[in-house]
């Protein structure tokens, strides 16, 4: 494989792997281990993990503190409130507002990285989130009343936009201390919401309930989130974003598929629009950041 398309290749397969969280994360949930939880012993055991890592290192990041500082905060919140949302609310619809990120990422490109936004790119993102409306029902998407679980979907996608732009921008510091910055995050935000009350301990979950979640974290989330921020990190902001759209198709396919209910002709429209916008994005020749 050429080095130039490994970032996306990466970066693909963990929005693969991002698309089918939804269903350890339903698991839990039906056992009542809720967000905050999640958040804590999941994420939070490869938070613990990188503490020590970090210290250790500190001299090849002190100087990069407040965009560590930054990553920390917008990636914990992200992990976080996506967790929260997908298992308090409908797959599909949490997917539809938290995939704003493409826009997100391109307006926080061009305003924070001064990136260009050109007629390729304009059509792109306009397939990418055209084909997301089709997905998620067209119309139909906009006949439930907002809710809480919309508003956290929401901030979920723009910290996570804010996260991918800050981490492109933190070139000097290691993908592996940028990583270890975002589960220390996690940590933290689980930590105290769980202070504050917002994840009471289940009673229905036994001991196995809790390895699992712990494994989760450990593999699961750890390999998906490095590859992620592995492709943000050595892709150009409004690209990365609009291939991590390939975890919507992931999960409204899958999510489909074990519900018994094969996509309609608008979904595979809508996914066909993704595919393509994530093609574009994939063989364009502007210029990366070197990989280290």
């Amino acid at each position: 494989m050429p080095r130039r398309f490994l970032p996306t290749v990466v970066l693909l397969s963990s929005s693969v792997l991002w698309g089918l969280t939804w269903m350890p994360l339903k698991h839990f949930g039906a056992v009542g281990i809720q967000g905050p939880l999640v958040t804590l012993s999941a994420h939070g055991s490869v938070g613990v993990l990188a503490i020590p890592f970090l210290v250790a290192g500190r001299r090849t990041w002190l100087s990069a503190w407040p965009s560590l500082t930054l990553i920390a905060i917008f990636g914990g919140l992200a992990n976080l409130a996506f967790a929260t949302a997908i298992m308090s609310g409908e797959v599909t619809r949490v997917m539809a507002l938290f995939y704003l990120l493409p826009a997100w990422g391109v307006v926080l490109a061009r305003v924070l990285l001064h990136a260009p936004i050109d007629g390729k790119r304009l059509v792109s993102l306009g397939c990418a989130l055209l084909g997301a409306f089709l997905v998620l029902g067209g119309r139909r998407i906009f006949v439930a009343p907002p809710s809480w679980v919309d508003a956290v979907a929401i901030l979920s996608g723009f910290s996570l936009a804010v996260n991918n732009v800050v981490f492109r921008r933190t070139q000097a510091v290691a993908v592996s201390t940028k990583v270890g910055a975002v589960f220390v995050g996690s940590l933290a935000w689980g930590a105290l919401t769980v202070l504050l009350g917002w994840g009471a301990r289940p009673r229905a979950a036994t001991a196995e309930d809790w390895v699992e979640v712990v494994a989760f974290g450990l593999i699961w989330i750890l390999v998906a989130t490095a590859g992620t921020l592995f492709g943000v990190n050595h892709l150009a902001a409004g690209r990365s974003s609009v291939l991590i759209l390939m975890e919507l198709v992931t999960a409204v396919v899958s999510s489909s598929l074990l519900l018994g209910k094969l996509p309609d002709a608008s979904a595979c429209a809508g996914g066909a629009l993704i595919l393509v916008s994530a093609l574009v994005e994939a063989l364009r020749a502007d210029p990366a950041p070197a990989m280290a």
